[in-house]
């Protein structure tokens, strides 16, 4: 579907010198002299290049709408990790390097929201938040203040994170899976 180049938004994705791109950030800009136009900062959807480009009212750029379903994780098998998709209960098989960091936080039958343009997968969407065990942190140094100090500390899954001092081994707790930060402790 073409739209008005002034009509782009941050997570839209475009069709643009024959790849797809996602709008990351936009600007609109009326500058003294000349015409109005959209500032648009793209991130390729196959490689994660990005890319700056002007977009004025009288050009037009194709929309393009993705494909997105529902898959329950499976199980790794190498360097692949297969997926179960929620409709049909076919499976697929994405490398860890497609799914890149956010594979730490994949658990057994997570469902996650796969994107896909033409049948071919372009992206993986885990749940905001995941539920993780401390498996080793650091003991409170005395005279620390429950405010503003963290200490760090292991998670089931490997991966480090800051945590409040009250938090020991064997807690549960919620981590942002974006950028692999404490939240709160889990309710149990």
């Amino acid at each position: 579907m073409k739209i008005n180049g002034n009509s782009v938004r941050i997570g839209n994705v475009i069709e643009f010198e024959g790849k797809l791109w996602v709008a990351v950030k936009t600007q609109h800009t009326q500058p003294g002299k000349g015409g109005a136009y959209m500032q648009v900062e793209l991130k390729n959807l196959v490689d994660g290049t990005k890319k700056n480009e002007r977009f004025r009212s009288s050009e037009q750029v194709e929309r393009v709408y993705l494909d997105q379903f529902p898959y329950q994780y499976l199980y790794e098998e190498g360097d692949n990790l297969i997926f179960m998709d929620q409709a049909n209960f076919e499976q697929i098989s994405l490398s860890k390097d497609f799914v890149g960091d956010a594979a730490a936080f994949l658990q057994d039958g997570m469902v996650v929201d796969v994107s896909s343009y033409e049948g071919k997968p372009l992206s993986v969407q885990l749940p905001d938040t995941v539920i993780l065990t401390i498996a080793e942190a650091d003991p409170v140094i005395k005279g620390q203040t429950a405010s503003s100090s963290y200490k760090p500390a292991r998670l089931e899954n490997g991966l480090k994170v800051m945590v409040p001092p009250h938090i020991e081994s064997g807690m549960r707790v919620v981590v942002n899976t974006e950028d692999a930060t404490y939240v709160e402790r889990a309710k149990d």
